[in-house]
């Protein structure tokens, strides 16, 4: 993977809603790694990250949400990348919050970044889906998702931006499991009891490998949480 997408919408006014978080993990990942200052590119802010002498390219739509594929489909003109080499962070209603999975291909759920990407790009591109859960009623979801997280989240959410910052390197390589793992293990240790205890949670697997082959054997991870399903 070459590019790396944060799905949102643009300007302050929404820079802490929950359809942001795509925006909020790519900049958590540019500022722990050095990244250079965001770049008006591609229909979009552009930074680069030189990590282990391969550099990266984080890139935040400035199209608004329903128009993201013209910004991605823009850098990947420019870099000559196919789909297969980008990675987009986005928001997943059908997750919990603060739950993260990553799938590659699929449908786009009705999410509208997604379905823009799509139609530019196709569907083989990697994602990692970012929960923030869902307000139980459809009618609700559009002013959900455009509304803030609350304030007696910030915290945790804090902690978990940098624990998917901590977990990138093994993204980056494809190691699936680890990142998952990592980011698993870092937001659970800052959430410990007043007793100094961690809470007990079930570790989201990857819906898919990264590298998509049916030979593939379940790693004992997946084949642990089975037995509990």
């Amino acid at each position: 993977m070459k590019l790396f997408v944060g799905l949102g919408n643009p300007g302050e006014n929404h820079s802490k809603n929950r359809h942001n978080i795509g925006f909020m993990v790519v900049d958590t990942i540019v500022n722990r790694y050095g990244g250079t200052p965001w770049k008006k590119k591609f229909q979009g802010l552009a930074s680069e990250v030189i990590l282990k002498q391969e550099k990266l390219i984080f890139l935040k739509p400035s199209t608004f949400m329903n128009l993201s594929g013209q910004s991605v489909s823009d850098a990947c003109r420019f870099f000559k990348l196919s789909s297969t080499e980008i990675c987009v962070f986005h928001d997943e209603l059908d997750l919990p919050f603060l739950k993260i999975r990553t799938k590659i291909g699929g449908g786009h759920a009705g999410h509208n970044g997604l379905r823009s990407i799509q139609q530019h790009l196709g569907s083989d591109y990697f994602r990692v889906r970012l929960g923030i859960g869902h307000p139980g009623d459809r009618a609700k979801v559009a002013s959900y998702v455009l509304n803030n997280f609350p304030k007696s989240s910030e915290a945790d959410l804090s902690s978990w931006l940098e624990a998917v910052a901590e977990g990138f390197p093994q993204l980056k390589e494809a190691n699936q499991e680890k990142f998952l793992n990592i980011v698993n293990g870092q937001s659970n240790t800052a959430k410990k009891t007043s007793d100094g205890k961690v809470p007990r949670t079930k570790l989201a697997p990857s819906n898919e490998p990264l590298n998509i082959s049916k030979e593939t054997k379940k790693s004992a991870l997946e084949r642990l949480l089975e037995k509990f399903r």
